[in-house]
């Protein structure tokens, strides 16, 4: 089992920047993918993010490249988003997820456990 805790999230004004963070516990050194997911009110969770194990490769869905980072250190187990230049559409709950698998996907039915969430608003 792993444990997944997301911090981080806040009010931001538009063009403002926050760091989401999610610190893994439990049976942490498997070799897990690792992913950011997000879900506004009234609508389905949408991917935001994904690594790989190694870090080696990332996914990023459309919306958010230039602007939105992923990066993970396995000495820490930790993962983050850095998100830069935020929009009010970016206002929603993130949720951090891990499959057992070191490859990265932005399929979030490939993802076997996941956070609690965290909020993120971004006025306008």
């Amino acid at each position: 089992q792993v444990q997944l805790a997301e911090s981080g999230g806040g009010l931001v004004q538009a063009g403002g920047s926050l760091r989401l963070s999610c610190a893994a516990s439990g049976r942490t050194a498997n070799s897990y993918a690792m992913g950011w997911f997000r879900q506004a009110p009234g609508k389905e969770r949408d991917a935001v993010a994904a690594i790989s194990w190694n870090s080696g490769r990332t996914l990023r869905v459309d919306s958010v490249k230039g602007r939105f980072t992923i990066s993970r250190d396995n000495a820490k187990n930790t993962l983050y988003l850095q998100m830069n230049s935020l929009k009010p559409e970016d206002t929603a709950v993130y949720y951090c997820a891990a499959r057992r698998s070191p490859d990265a996907t932005l399929v979030s039915s490939n993802y076997d456990y996941w956070g609690q969430g965290t909020q993120v608003t971004v006025s306008s």
